[in-house]
């Protein structure tokens, strides 16, 4: 992958870790429990944080990581994304992020699958596992909140 192409994909993953952390800023609004809008504030940093690695990323600060396999609950799969509405429900508000993160999650895995760098590799594999884990996150709440309400 030439330069040029590459910085593209980068300049596109940043803007959607902002517009990720705006999605769970948005959501912390509209949430009705202390425990949800806890975990949306959370995952509204994390994603800040990833942001901001990519920046750095884009300096060359680079580190080491080896990934972590982390289980999935394989729920979002199954799943239809229901659109974002002012006045969606919290079970459509959990699914859309948790599709949000499933595609976050594909994204630097392709990355990674096409650096031939293994720092690069790394980074990406670790971005990854990042979103993988809030994926998780979010399909624990569903299945704690959704799957046990029925």
């Amino acid at each position: 992958m030439d330069n040029n192409k590459f910085y593209e994909i980068l300049n596109f993953a940043i803007q959607r870790e902002i517009e990720a952390a705006n999605f769970y800023h948005d959501l912390q609004g509209r949430s009705k429990f202390d425990s949800s809008r806890e975990m949306f504030k959370d995952l509204e940093n994390m994603e800040w944080g990833h942001a901001k690695a990519l920046e750095r990323y884009k300096e060359g600060d680079i580190e080491n990581f080896t990934p972590p396999k982390i289980m999935n609950l394989n729920i979002s799969e199954f799943l239809v994304e229901p659109e974002v509405t002012s006045d969606m429900l919290y079970q459509d508000a959990l699914i859309i992020a948790m599709k949000r993160e499933e595609s976050s999650k594909r994204l630097y895995a392709a990355i990674a699958e096409e650096s031939e760098d293994t720092a690069t590799k790394n980074f990406f594999l670790k971005l990854a596992s990042e979103e993988e884990k809030h994926k998780l996150m979010l399909e624990t709440q569903y299945d704690e909140i959704i799957y046990n309400e029925n």
